[in-house]
């Protein structure tokens, strides 16, 4: 039995909206995997030319397309003959492999007791990725399941931003902490840690600048931004979370090197799922980070942003 049919045949809850999330990553990429495996009985050099070009154009990733090849030039190896029947499973058995064996476990649900109290958490992106919006949905899941959460406006360089998360708070019918446009990020932070002490608040949000990342000083900033919640809640922020939109294939990776490299990030949340064909890139982020992707954004509405679960996704990938 092989992979994909272990996950088959364990129960699973319905993920209709995951599984729709997907469908134009799953048509493009065993789209052309299907063609690629047409007519074939062996898997020659052409083969592995043409596997290699379906990877990175889906996103994939080039580091973990050579992972991929790999693992099926070592599995044709040891098996010598692989069937045309069988070699669209190989493939897909190896790509479903390497993201079970490099992604993280399935990330805590929003009803799971939390470590800390009040849990912080800073989220941060460059703009334009759904970082504003992705805070809103994650404030409305922990509060259906039942947490006081508190949102933090601590983004003050862009005009509109504070303007954004306010109604998000709305949304999510949660109470935000906010100063004009221009103040001080830390302080933002500062004010609001403090008022999630004061109020016994579960969970602390905190909306941070979405300036380029290849800014020097927006990486300062983020600094000082942890160092000073950090004074009030020794620890905090307890996650750092590095949204990115995953319509954007490549760059999404180059960012999150970027981020990685100046801010301690604890978590991924990737956007946009269901309106790209570009999926593939959870497959490439699971294998060249050791960084968890703990929430997905399937859909527009607010309650379309889902915890992560690995089986899931590969499950939903490969029907």
């Amino acid at each position: 039995m092989g992979i994909l049919d272990k996950l088959r045949s364990s129960p699973k809850d319905d993920q209709k909206t995951l599984e729709d999330g997907l469908e134009k990553t799953r048509s493009s990429l065993f789209g052309k995997i299907n063609r690629l495996v047409r007519g074939k009985d062996e898997v020659d050099e052409s083969v592995l030319d043409d596997l290699e070009e379906a990877l990175v154009t889906s996103d994939v990733g080039v580091q973990t397309t050579v992972d991929i090849i790999g693992k099926v030039e070592a599995r044709v190896a040891r098996d010598k003959y692989v069937s045309t029947a069988e070699l669209q499973k190989l493939i897909r058995d190896e790509i479903a492999s390497l993201l079970l064996d490099n992604a993280p476990e399935r990330a805590a649900d929003f009803d799971a007791p939390l470590p800390n109290h009040p849990h912080v958490v800073m989220v941060v992106g460059v703009n334009g990725v759904g970082k504003t919006t992705s805070i809103g949905k994650i404030a409305w899941h922990y509060k259906q399941a039942g947490k006081s959460v508190l949102l933090g406006a601590a983004d003050t360089f862009r005009a509109a931003a504070t303007e954004q998360l306010d109604i998000w708070a709305e949304r999510a019918g949660v109470p935000i902490i906010k100063q004009g446009h221009g103040a001080d990020p830390a302080a933002v932070a500062f004010d609001t840690v403090a008022a999630a002490k004061t109020r016994n608040s579960d969970v602390v949000l905190i909306d941070t600048a979405g300036r380029l990342h290849t800014k020097g000083g927006l990486m300062d900033e983020l600094s000082k931004v942890k160092r000073v919640m950090d004074r009030q809640v020794p620890g905090a922020p307890h996650e750092v979370l590095l949204v990115l939109d995953a319509s954007t294939g490549q760059n999404a990776i180059r960012q999150a090197e970027e981020f990685t490299k100046s801010v301690d990030v604890t978590g991924l949340v990737l956007t946009k799922l269901d309106g790209s064909a570009k999926g593939g890139i959870v497959i490439g982020i699971s294998n060249e980070f050791r960084i968890p992707v703990k929430y997905i954004g399937v859909g527009e509405g607010i309650e379309d942003l889902q915890v992560f679960d690995r089986e899931r996704f590969v499950t939903a990938l490969f029907s």
